[in-house]
């Protein structure tokens, strides 16, 4: 057994990341299918620590939430953590608040109605900010008309209000070609981050444009149609660079044209950079298995492990911050 979570940072164990991720799992579970497994150079579940992990939530964080499960099962055979995408609200409403998953992930803070629903079913979510995105505007690779958008233009684009078909409705002197628009289901946390910042609250999102819990649908949309349109976070367009186009944005017209990318979400010079959480149980962390875990990931959240996925990772005295909140809660 390990220490009692009252010990602080002494019981911090800063494990390195055993390298950089090759490619974008795509959303889906991930799970320990290691246990029983013969030989092999670890001491895989030899400290003792055994149980199961239940994360929920974003699909932008998913890709995070899976690497950081891949490496901790490499060091602890004897737990099981399971990694399924299902938006930041559906993990919220179907599993999170409902006391069925320990932890769930989110492109956005909790809002109070899920609080309140947590409440209800007497769970308490701690909130740790894990990583930074560049959430990404894309189109289709031979859409050379489009290069940068003004949050006004995205505005027409994808609220319900401004009767936007084609692109030549934005712009006269673009095609005349019907925008076919690919984005993220309603109970994502990145539409409901895009339809605060971007769509704004004097309006809707357009229901007209296909919704799904799916990135890669997303970017596949968008490649097979060339007046394709759509949103997502930006590792997932980081592994797809060649089969669709960024475009670049700016908050106003007189603003400069502006990447995305994680070196612009980090200095904040992206106005689409937005930050991501997981949130757990407090309930759960009074589970060793699931304190280690969550302690495991907050440690990785500020190495390389988070960058070569393609988000930007936390800072040390973010880090520190997590670290000290999980002591305080789990003490």
């Amino acid at each position: 057994m390990t220490d009692s979570p009252s010990s602080g940072l002494s019981r911090r164990r800063f494990l390195t990341s055993s390298g950089a991720i090759g490619a974008l799992a795509l959303a889906g579970c991930t799970q320990n299918t290691s246990r029983g497994n013969d030989g092999g150079s670890t001491d895989s579940g030899s400290d003792g620590l055994s149980g199961q992990v239940i994360i929920k939530g974003s699909s932008t964080v998913f890709p995070i939430s899976d690497a950081m499960a891949e490496e901790f099962m490499e060091e602890h055979g004897n737990v099981n953590v399971t990694v399924d995408s299902t938006g930041s609200g559906g993990g919220f409403e179907n599993w999170f608040c409902p006391g069925d998953s320990d932890i769930n992930g989110a492109s956005r803070p909790i809002s109070d109605a899920e609080i309140e629903q947590c409440s209800g079913n007497d769970v308490e979510p701690v909130e740790f900010e894990i990583a930074g995105d560049a959430l990404t505007v894309a189109v289709n690779n031979d859409a050379d008309w489009v290069d940068c958008m003004t949050f006004d233009e995205l505005r027409q684009i994808w609220s319900d209000e401004a009767g936007v078909t084609n692109w030549s409705d934005v712009r006269d002197e673009w095609p005349d070609m019907e925008i076919e628009r690919y984005g993220p289901a309603s109970t994502s946390g990145t539409f409901d981050y895009f339809n605060e910042n971007v769509v704004g609250e004097d309006t809707e999102h357009t229901t007209e444009y296909q919704p799904t819990e799916e990135d890669e649908t997303i970017v596949k949309g968008i490649r097979d149609n060339e007046g394709g349109m759509g949103y997502f976070g930006f590792a997932y367009y980081n592994s797809n660079s060649e089969a669709v186009k960024a475009v670049e944005v700016k908050a106003e017209e007189g603003d400069e044209c502006t990447p995305p990318s994680l070196a612009n979400a980090k200095d904040g010079s992206y106005p689409l950079a937005r930050p991501l959480f997981i949130y757990a149980a407090e309930s759960a962390l009074q589970r060793e298995e699931v304190y280690e875990f969550i302690q495991f990931y907050l440690e990785q959240a500020e190495t390389d492990l988070v960058q070569d996925i393609g988000y930007v990772p936390s800072s040390a005295e973010q880090r520190d911050e997590n670290l000290e909140k999980l002591d305080e809660i789990a003490g």
